[in-house]
């Protein structure tokens, strides 16, 4: 007799976000970064069932809510036999230890997410020691007794067990000895990085920029004329592509890089150093922007400051408004006054210039290479001084 072949769908992880209202942050935008929150659980295939704010003017530091609000979180998620617990807010290690032994689950916060998703969209080798050492570094100020294992699950590591040593102790040097040793691996991957980059100094170096799933790699695409990895999931792209591009007679290197978020974890940042030296090593920035967003002005805001923080803000940036089609509609034409006019408003606020685009539906890609074009050969004519364009005006 056949045993009868039943396949079942596995059940989906299910988890309630939890973030708070407080003077800085209203709740409006409270609910846009629960939303942004709520897309970074999706990417990971966890099903958000619920969602809970409160409003505080300074958090508890020991469950960072108010303990009526726990209570009402805690029924909640043992009614719903929910499995995890997601804060949009970053916790402490000492608010982990305390909210999971009050609610009696799992308990993470934003930057768990999102190293989860840059972990599971990982493909090379140096993005994958990138995001180890990353999570080695978000793990080491939260080790307690409950990671007393860790020396007997890897065997230990040479001159870690003196007598009489504590395990916390052990599981610390541990952690610290793994992300030593990854760091050393990353070196070497760096330092062939900067020998393969050396053959690229005599090109003008483009690096797309922006807020995560803005369209950068849509926009690759139409650029290089060649396939691209493009989702409409968040950090889709984490490894930087390289292609040749040519606008009018001018060659250059256009590179599409990891997108920014909000709340970005410090440490992955400090891990994706040799990532973020493609920007850092570029000669003009096209920083890509989703211009129907609510909140493009707040992504904005969050890209330049990233670039700051790497030491990129002083790099020729191109401020490109993508999706300007679902803001403007008809009005996309070049010639609309409209549209021109917005063009202005933001290349004088943001110091910039501007040019709006529609990267999906392929419109005013040619006034973006005409403007990309002046910044490209300027840039050219450093490298090659005597060099005379046929396009220069007679």
């Amino acid at each position: 007799m056949k045993e009868s072949m039943i396949t079942t769908t596995p059940k989906p992880t299910t988890a309630i976000l939890v973030s708070r209202v407080t003077p800085q942050q209203p709740l409006s935008q409270t609910e846009e970064h629960l939303d942004e929150l709520a897309f970074l659980c999706q990417t990971l295939g966890i099903e958000v069932l619920h969602r809970f704010t409160q409003y505080v003017e300074k958090g508890n530091h020991k469950t960072l809510l108010g303990k009526g609000k726990i209570a009402e979180i805690n029924a909640y998620a043992a009614a719903a036999s929910i499995d995890k617990i997601i804060f949009d807010d970053e916790l402490s290690p000492a608010q982990v230890k305390n909210l999971t032994t009050i609610f009696q689950r799992p308990v993470v916060d934003r930057s768990v997410i999102i190293l989860e998703i840059f972990a599971m969209h990982a493909q090379t080798k140096q993005a994958k020691i990138q995001i180890e050492i990353a999570q080695y570094q978000y793990l080491l100020p939260r080790l307690t007794k409950m990671w007393g294992h860790l020396s007997r699950q890897q065997g230990g590591v040479s001159g870690m067990r003196g007598p009489g040593e504590k395990e916390l102790e052990t599981d610390r040097r541990i952690v610290q000895g793994k992300i030593k040793h990854l760091r050393q691996k990353l070196q070497t991957i760096h330092q062939q990085n900067l020998t393969q980059s050396k053959h690229r100094k005599q090109k003008v170096n483009v690096t797309l920029v922006g807020y995560t799933n803005v369209g950068k790699s849509t926009l690759m695409e139409l650029l290089s004329k060649q396939p691209t990895h493009a989702e409409d999931k968040l950090f889709a792209t984490i490894t930087p592509t390289v292609s040749k591009v040519m606008v009018k007679n001018i060659p250059y290197l256009l590179t599409d890089t990891i997108g920014f978020i909000r709340k970005l974890p410090h440490h992955l940042i400090a891990s994706f150093q040799s990532t973020l030296d493609e920007i850092r090593a570029s000669d003009i920035l096209l920083h890509v922007v989703d211009m129907a967003h609510p909140a493009y002005q707040e992504h904005i805001a969050v890209v330049n400051a990233t670039l700051k923080e790497i030491g990129a803000a002083h790099i020729p940036t191109i401020l490109v408004l993508n999706k300007a089609d679902k803001v403007l509609g008809d009005a996309m034409q070049m010639g609309n006054g409209a549209a021109q006019q917005l063009s202005a408003e933001h290349a004088t606020t943001y110091g910039q210039p501007t040019v709006m685009i529609s990267a999906k539906n392929n419109l005013n890609i040619s006034g973006l290479q005409e403007v990309l074009y002046e910044y490209v050969l300027a840039q050219y004519l450093l490298i090659y001084p005597n060099y005379v364009s046929p396009h220069a005006a007679s």
